[in-house]
């Protein structure tokens, strides 16, 4: 059986002109990245409204997505930011790798290629939280500037008494999730991606 091959930014609805045009022009520099087509998609306006092309930012070799960025496209204005990893929508606040450009189809696809190009380069590194041997708190972030991208907690590996406190602290998300900025400086830091600094 052979093995299916994913495009670039695959799309089953039918496109616009601007979109079509915006698609070949960003999957022609998009055969260049250090990335895996299956961590693209378009999100066609039928769903939601704008039209979006988004790229899932993944921890190599470990099966773990980090990550969700993405450009919105309406008309000859383009957004990009992080994206909700569900509705794709942009937040409400941008965040420090937000892009905003107008042009032509092209050069909208040029921008976007140039800046989704830049994330996949940025350094992301994983810190780690070791406990008897057994790492059982990680953070990824960028390195650059440390902005947290995803942790994790496993209150089973962790010291005894150090979830109670954690949450004593106020070290939980809205959903009840450990914070791991309370665990102070990790064990280990460990180069996941990118070269950028």
């Amino acid at each position: 059986m052979d093995e299916y091959e994913y495009d670039w930014f695959e799309c089953d609805e039918e496109l616009d002109e601007v979109q079509h045009a915006f698609v070949v022009a960003l999957r022609a520099r998009a055969v260049t990245w250090v990335a895996d087509p299956v961590d693209s998609r378009l999100v066609p306006p039928e769903w939601t409204y704008p039209f979006i092309a988004c790229l899932t930012i993944d921890a190599p070799q470990e099966n773990s997505a980090l990550l969700t960025v993405g450009v919105h496209l309406e008309g000859q204005r383009l957004r990009g930011d992080r994206l909700h990893h569900q509705d794709f929508t942009l937040p409400d606040t941008p965040t420090g790798l937000a892009t905003e450009a107008s042009g032509s189809p092209e050069e909208l696809a040029e921008r976007a290629a140039d800046w989704f190009e830049a994330i996949i380069d940025y350094s992301i590194v994983r810190h780690e939280w070791l406990h008897a041997g057994q790492v059982y708190a990680s953070r990824y972030l960028f390195s650059r500037t440390g902005e947290g991208l995803t942790h994790r907690y496993n209150r089973d590996l962790a010291p005894p008494g150090q979830q109670d406190r954690l949450v004593e602290a106020g070290y939980v998300d809205g959903r009840g999730w450990l914070d791991t900025r309370g665990l102070g400086e990790p064990d280990r830091i460990i180069h996941i991606r990118g070269t950028a600094s």
